[in-house]
């Protein structure tokens, strides 16, 4: 099938009043004549993993633990995320990073040290070879942020040396802790989030884009060939000056998202809330290519969006303020299962669909944090649960084509409180022949089947379509300890009645077609 052929409509049935309610307006999904296929970098499936809570220790790292291997790894979490086909994962955090020193984590002698991000003590038995080797375990590049909060350039360079180089005093400290040779470490990023207060060495405009520009400086002396990262944000005032200061050095900045904040309150909006907020990680990524424009630094410099998720951590008084050291164990609050509903399924897939929507500049995403906390994976001691969102993310990562059709929408609008959303977000990807065809679709709709009309994809005289497809029996639907397989994909055949295939609510759906 030609690409000027290709046109899909969306037909929304009728229905009567309810809320949320429907906008009355043509729905269509059309691919234009003109489109040309765009590959998309698989790095935007990275993940991220932090010092965090049960993150690292009793989540992917648990010496003694019958389920861990000899080097202290949980098997069976290398296992499901091998599931995942995990490209990229960036480590050690996070606010964590900001007064992380290396050093202490390497060798075979290892000082704790307190952690001033989260207050605790971090007893440094997992650091930058046990990340490496994670990393080669479960099939991923790492990617190491570095410490530009109480850290310095030279530092950050040190570690490089020490990760990739066969000379120098640092290389020569890695051999002689028996690791002959160099880790390989492709892919590192100046700091975390240095422009909010929360963070620990906050720094200034002023003072960020020249701290960057040196740091990277002496980190490209080191190593031409690593690929450097910065964080930023979305707002011109701070990326803009660190772009025209440092932009020459870079590859990417890092911006990060998180819509539900739950930071100081534990309080996870319901599902139709959420789905009002599936359009902003578009807005943060527009904003974020027009200073890049004004930069003239678009296309040159790329967007890693390496911290994103629908639920902000819960953290209550941590970091940056006094914190009450009897509430750290609030954090458990993270771990709750029920959080996970369809809304972060759903929300996840219109997440990636933006950002593969804008696949020329963004190349790389880390879902925030791959374990335990708001992660895909939950670990407890005697075993793992996949998450909704877990089951989203493999999805994406297997079953896609390689490249994206752009496509122009119009869709109705989901309704709720003096808001809307497009009750559907849909990407086509494609085979580079052009002869197969992977839509992937996510109706927002917490209680009605959609009808999609696919017979200018697929031709009048088809009667089913493969699909796979992630629902519930109703929106806030999760996956726990003992019901671990409550909402998992299922392969379908949909039935094609007049051209339409009807998806369901609170759903995810990929349908395959052929030419």
């Amino acid at each position: 099938m030609k690409i000027s052929k290709l046109l899909l409509t969306i037909i929304l049935a009728a229905t009567a009043a309810f809320q949320p309610a429907f906008s009355q307006s043509a729905n269509t999904l059309a691919i234009e004549p003109s489109a040309t296929p765009v590959p998309y970098n698989r790095m935007i499936f990275g993940q991220f993993i932090e010092h965090f809570h049960r993150q690292i220790y009793g989540g992917i790292f648990e010496p003694g633990s019958p389920l861990a291997d000899k080097d202290g790894f949980r098997t069976d979490v290398v296992e499901a995320l091998r599931e995942l086909q995990i490209p990229i994962v960036r480590w050690p955090g996070g606010c964590f990073v900001s007064s992380y020193h290396w050093l202490d984590g390497v060798g075979q002698t290892r000082q704790p040290a307190y952690d001033k991000a989260w207050g605790v003590e971090d007893p440094n038995t997992f650091g930058t070879a046990e990340f490496v080797h994670w990393c080669r375990l479960i099939g991923a590049e790492p990617f190491i942020c570095t410490n530009a909060g109480t850290g310095t350039a030279e530092e950050m360079s040190d570690w490089v040396e020490y990760c990739n180089l066969n000379v120098g005093k640092y290389a020569q400290i890695r051999k002689s802790q028996g690791i002959a040779e160099p880790l390989n470490v492709k892919y590192w990023s100046v700091g975390n989030e240095n422009w909010g207060g929360h963070e620990i060495g906050a720094k200034t405009v002023a003072e960020w884009g020249p701290f960057v520009r040196e740091s990277a400086k002496m980190m490209v002396s080191v190593d031409p060939t690593i690929k450097l990262f910065a964080a930023a944000t979305a707002d011109e005032n701070w990326t803009l000056p660190l772009l025209q200061a440092a932009g020459h050095l870079l590859d990417y900045v890092s911006i990060h998202g998180y819509w539900d904040g739950l930071h100081q309150a534990n309080n996870p909006s319901p599902y139709i809330e959420c789905m009002m907020r599936t359009e902003q990680p578009a807005g943060d990524i527009a904003s974020t290519i027009a200073i890049l424009e004004k930069a003239n630094l678009r296309g040159r410099v790329k967007i890693a969006f390496d911290e994103w998720n629908l639920r902000g951590w819960h953290h209550p008084t941590f970091p940056g303020g006094r914190g009450d050291k009897s509430r750290i164990a609030d954090r458990n609050k993270n771990d709750i299962n029920s959080t996970y509903t369809m809304a972060d399924a759903v929300f996840s897939a219109c997440f990636l669909n933006t950002c593969l929507r804008n696949c020329k500049d963004v190349e790389i995403g880390g879902f925030s944090p791959v374990v335990n906390t708001r992660g895909a994976l939950f670990v407890y001691p005697k075993g793992i649960v996949r998450r909704t969102t877990f089951y989203v993310l493999k999805m994406y990562a297997s079953l896609l084509e390689k490249n994206v059709l752009p496509t122009e929408t119009i869709c109705e609008k989901l309704e709720h409180n003096g808001k809307s959303t497009p009750v559907l977000d849909a990407i086509v990807t494609c085979d580079d022949a052009q002869k197969r065809y992977v839509i992937a679709v996510a109706n927002k709709h917490p209680e009605k089947s959609v009808s999609f009309d696919v017979q200018t994809v697929t031709g009048a005289k088809i009667k089913q379509l493969k699909a796979t497809v992630l629902s519930g029996s109703s929106p806030d639907d999760y996956n726990d300890v003992g019901a671990e397989t409550r909402v998992i994909p299922e392969s379908k055949l949909l039935k094609v009645d007049k051209g339409t295939v009807l998806l369901p609510p609170h759903s995810v759906v990929f349908i395959e077609a052929n030419s």
